[in-house]
């Protein structure tokens, strides 16, 4: 199921910290880093926190600029995002800033956290993700309610959870020039299983005396669990898709294939070259030498199913895949009988134990340069 773009946002002091220990909140931002900040939030459809965020530093939320607002009007959208807090137990305090400013609210808790959110009587939906807090339920439930970019700005154990979890398409950290080494004081992540890999950094830029880093994660899902990265490396097939050379009997399609640690081993796309008849994954695959051994956990991101008949090469697509040891498959549509009558690669490939991915939402891209075949 299709979920909101995921913005993990965060300021941080040089060793790490979040916050200090005193009575009031640590302002690790600068007036211009602030500013950025009110910027993002007014190009997102929802803002989260914590409910510990709420009662540790009471934060409003809010889009200040009156000309962001307005823009935002002027889109069609409320003047605010929608706010949006989590609670595993319903412990919320209805005096808070969160409740009263701002647009509308949301607050997603637990069966049990309900009955108490609800007792408690803040002005907001309460919405139960069952016996515990179950992040993909929570982001395909924002989604069907019209959320495409969520920014979530705290806590800690928030954004530890959805990077564990693979669930944050970008990570804006700022780096605050100070230190704070109270041991108990918050860190922003805590420790656990994450996903492996390096993070790609997409921009570094100063802001007076604060460094904005932004980072995209790379590592691909495990198994069928697709990650926020799978989303990142499918778009990118579907963009390669557009680069192939016009056909009128054969599709144009775009591949990568991802190394379980995010490494790009290759990419390819439909008619690649001097080749009229490639095809996508053939071209990619043909870049990799046959013992690399890192095939053995690599996704392979296709914007079309791959092939299980073709008449211009002996080994269709799907056939090169598991020859190659490929065990996980990201695509974005199924083919169609245009020229082959029931083509299931799909089928094919889960047939011989291989992981397939459909991540239907990147359809119409994977389409748009196929419109005159279909």
């Amino acid at each position: 199921m299709p979920h909101p773009y995921v913005l993990l946002s965060a300021a941080v002091s040089l060793d790490g910290y979040l916050d200090d220990t005193g009575p009031d909140r640590l302002l690790l931002s600068s007036p211009a880093d602030f500013d950025r900040v009110d910027e993002v939030r007014a190009s997102v459809d929802a803002i989260l926190i914590g409910a510990g965020t709420i009662r540790a530093d009471n934060p409003r939320l809010l889009v200040n600029s009156e000309e962001r607002r307005a823009a935002r009007v002027a889109a069609g959208k409320p003047p605010y995002p929608l706010k949006v807090t989590v609670s595993g137990s319903g412990d919320l305090d209805p005096a808070a800033n969160f409740w009263h400013t701002g647009g509308d609210k949301l607050v997603y808790t637990t069966e049990q956290g309900a009955e108490r959110a609800r007792a408690v009587g803040p002005a907001a939906d309460v919405v139960s993700l069952g016996t515990s807090l179950d992040w993909r339920r929570l982001l395909r439930d924002l989604y069907d309610r019209g959320v495409r970019r969520l920014m979530v700005e705290g806590g800690g154990r928030i954004h530890t959870q959805l990077l564990q979890q693979g669930l944050a398409d970008e990570v804006q950290l700022v780096l605050a020039p100070l230190f704070v080494g109270d041991p108990d004081a918050p860190r922003l992540f805590g420790p656990g299983a994450y996903q492996g890999g390096r993070l790609r950094l997409v921009e570094t830029r100063r802001i007076e005396d604060v460094v904005l880093m932004r980072y995209e994660p790379t590592a691909p899902g495990t198994g069928l669990r697709p990650s926020a990265a799978d989303h990142h490396w499918l778009s990118l097939a579907c963009e390669l898709a557009d680069r192939c050379p016009p056909s009128s009997t054969a599709f144009s399609v775009g591949a990568v294939v991802v190394a379980a640690d995010g490494t790009e081993l290759a990419r390819g796309h439909s008619r690649e070259g001097d080749d009229p008849v490639v095809h996508a994954e053939e071209a990619a695959l043909a870049k990799i030498a046959a013992d690399d051994p890192r095939l053995a956990t690599a996704t392979v991101y296709t914007s079309l199913e791959p092939c299980t008949r073709r008449a211009s090469r002996p080994a269709p697509c799907a056939r090169l895949i598991l020859d190659a040891g490929v065990r996980r498959v990201v695509t974005a549509w199924r083919e169609p009988d245009t020229f082959v009558e029931d083509a299931d690669g799909t089928g094919l490939l889960t047939g011989k134990g291989v992981d397939v991915v459909v991540l239907g939402e990147y359809e119409e891209r994977a389409k748009a340069p196929n419109r005159h075949l279909l």
